[in-house]
């Protein structure tokens, strides 16, 4: 299972990390923590030093109860950083978190390799029409509302059933815009309360019936350390012992803040699984 990210197709067989940067002055974890060049690109080499396959910058924080922040914003804060990584990293892999296709189309043209849309087009439906433009990879959310409003929307009939119908839609949509590169990520924590957080982590593997990549982005989530009673600061181990169960359960991607980390996770994952042996008899 590969990705085409800008010529280089990416193997995805073996799972790999998304190293998060966010410019952001109100994310949940760092928001403000990287608001100088200086700043910005010790934490980008740090990050592909520590084993990041792909680095996630994002101008418009998606936490619950986010601010709205206008288009002229989200583009004067993320494509001098996009600029500046990339001459500083001409071969570092950029995702765009962004949910905005003008957004999504400049940071394109400047290097960008793959697009992460929290609303898998929902908010903008020129989304999909871009992506396809420009043949990058598509990871593809599953949220309800906004970030605005999602908090109060985590109704559903059937979790797990809802999200498999809500990604075979959307995976019908995006190959009919030929969009060729697929990641599906279920949202932990967008429009889904603790309890359903943790339910679909232990149903996560039933996604892999689609066939595509699966993302997996617990870092530092409320999941962790509203179940733990400590804080966003203080939620690195349960992050790292959730990120063993979604490797477990098939995640090909970990969104991390934390990358050392989640290297060492993966690294004692794959040594697990070299080891494992079948004692069952026919």
């Amino acid at each position: 299972m590969t990705i085409n990210c800008n010529g280089t197709l990416i193997d995805l067989s073996q799972p790999k990390i998304l190293g998060v940067l966010n410019i952001t002055p109100d994310s949940f974890y760092d928001g403000g923590k990287y608001k100088d060049p200086k700043s910005i690109l010790q934490q980008t080499e740090r990050m592909l030093a520590d084993g990041a396959s792909f680095i996630d910058i994002g101008a418009y924080s998606s936490r619950p109860g986010a601010e709205h922040v206008p288009l002229d914003e989200e583009l004067h804060r993320i494509l001098p950083i996009v600029h500046l990584v990339l001459k500083e990293f001409p071969h570092a892999v950029l995702s765009i978190d962004t949910f905005r296709h003008q957004v999504a189309k400049k940071c394109l043209e400047l290097g960008a390799a793959i697009i992460n849309d929290i609303s898998a087009g929902n908010l903008d439906p020129k989304m999909m029409e871009t992506v396809a433009k420009f043949q990058v990879p598509y990871i593809m959310m599953h949220m309800k509302g906004t970030p605005q409003t999602m908090k109060t929307m985590d109704g559903y009939t059937d979790l797990i059933k809802d999200l498999r119908y809500y990604f075979s839609e959307k995976v019908a949509l995006a190959r009919g815009h030929k969009i060729n590169d697929i990641i599906l990520d279920p949202g932990f924590g967008f429009a889904k309360n603790t309890g359903q957080n943790f339910q679909l982590l232990a149903h996560l593997d039933l996604f892999k019936s689609l066939n595509l990549p699966l993302l997996a982005g617990v870092s530092r989530k409320s999941m962790i350390y509203k179940t733990l009673g400590t804080s966003p600061k203080q939620a690195l181990n349960g992050t790292t012992a959730l990120h063993m169960i979604a490797l477990q359960k098939g995640a090909s991607i970990l969104r991390v803040h934390d990358v050392r980390e989640a290297k060492e996770c993966i690294l004692l994952y794959q040594e697990l699984k070299a080891n494992e042996i079948d004692f069952r008899k026919d």
